[in-house]
């Protein structure tokens, strides 16, 4: 697979930083990916300005259903924020760079958090359809690497430290929030896997025993990008299916996206409540 150029990467995220700034001059601290079923956060952004997809150069088309493909910018929680509201995923046909060219572009227009949201499925029996996890670590199986290829020192380091991904003082927060909105949050490892099929019984096994909790075909790859950026990062799994092997079930995307939808307005109450603490 051909890499991109350090030097075109570079002019790529400049031009569609200018791009947006053509619509808006909003400089978010906080940047939001919003996951499958869970596009409805958007509605608690006080929206200045929303750009769709297709109005910004490099910028892929979301192909899964309920991923709108627009780029929101205005308040959230009192603190000026970038939402994406649709994400794209490596078994759309996209390469990790595609995937992961929004955390660019927001990182360059400001934003220093990273808030990531996904629907998954659950492999630890103790949980719950419908539980939110907050995620404490990842393990990458994508079989690829967002930062493969020439490294641009503009954009962070060769060898990005990943022994806190997911930063402690936002999960603290997450957790406190959780307790005060008597919200179930679980804490556990997001194992990222390519997709687009539903893993086998073998494979929730395999995963299981490797340390996972929950699994998922995205995240890792944004999170990766961000950490590279030296963006503080957040991240909450929806459940939306349990992943037990010995009493495995048939699982539908209409079934995923209804559970999400379901429970999206615990994960909306969660961050909300963690944007407001940020000061």
């Amino acid at each position: 697979m051909s890499r991109p150029d350090a030097a075109d990467l570079l002019k790529r995220i400049r031009d569609t930083v200018a791009a947006v700034r053509e619509h808006t001059k909003l400089e978010p601290r906080l940047a939001v990916i919003l996951g499958t079923g869970l596009g409805r956060l958007a509605e608690e952004i006080e929206t200045e300005t929303s750009i769709p997809y297709e109005e910004l150069p490099d910028f892929p088309i979301p192909t899964v259903e309920s991923h709108s493909g627009r780029l929101l910018f205005g308040q959230l929680a009192g603190q000026p924020a970038v939402a994406m509201q649709g994400r794209f995923h490596l078994y759309e046909g996209y390469s990790l760079e595609q995937v992961t060219f929004p955390v660019r572009v927001m990182r360059a227009l400001g934003a220093e958090t990273l808030i990531v949201s996904n629907a998954c499925g659950g492999m630890n029996p103790l949980w719950s359809v419908g539980d939110l996890m907050l995620i404490d670590d990842h393990i990458n199986l994508l079989g690829d690497n967002p930062l493969i290829g020439p490294n641009p020192d503009e954009l962070g380091p060769r060898f990005p430290d990943m022994s806190e991904p997911y930063d402690a003082e936002l999960q603290r927060l997450a957790i406190d929030v959780a307790m005060e909105e008597k919200i179930t949050l679980r804490r556990g490892v997001y194992v990222a896997v390519p997709g687009p099929n539903l893993e086998t019984r073998a494979e929730y096994r395999f995963l299981r025993t490797i340390g996972a909790d929950v699994v998922g075909m995205s995240t890792v790859p944004e999170v990766i990008v961000a950490v590279h950026g030296g963006m503080k990062v957040l991240g909450i799994s929806i459940i939306t299916d349990r992943c037990l092997p010995d009493a495995l079930e048939p699982a539908s995307v209409e079934e995923i996206i209804r559970v999400a939808g379901e429970a999206e307005p615990k994960l909306t109450r969660l961050i909300t409540g963690v944007v407001a603490r940020l000061g």
